[in-house]
């Protein structure tokens, strides 16, 4: 693929860069260099096949929700030191 300067300052400035004229003059051989291997790609043959986007198979792993009975609110407060009323007392911002 064959870029010129302009396609480079279009790229820059998509990506929020504003080059200067020594860093045109050194990105656009590299910028080249990239999309010649990128056009490559388009060579491979991928008729037969399938897309994969997960090397593994995708699966739930997060366990089933059970309802059980909750703490009552004694019960959470009973050994809290720095509490007040049905409230975790923390320490005053400075």
């Amino acid at each position: 693929m064959k870029l010129d300067k302009n396609l480079l300052n279009e790229i820059a400035t998509n990506a929020r860069l504003k080059l200067t004229k020594k860093e045109e003059k050194e990105f656009l051989p590299q910028l080249e260099e990239i999309m010649e291997v990128f056009s490559q790609l388009d060579e491979v043959k991928t008729h037969n096949v399938q897309p994969s986007f997960h090397p593994i198979k995708v699966e739930n792993v997060a366990r089933e929700d059970k309802i059980t009975k909750c703490l009552s609110t004694t019960e959470v407060f009973k050994d809290v030191k720095n509490k007040e009323d049905s409230f975790f007392k923390g320490p005053k911002p400075v």
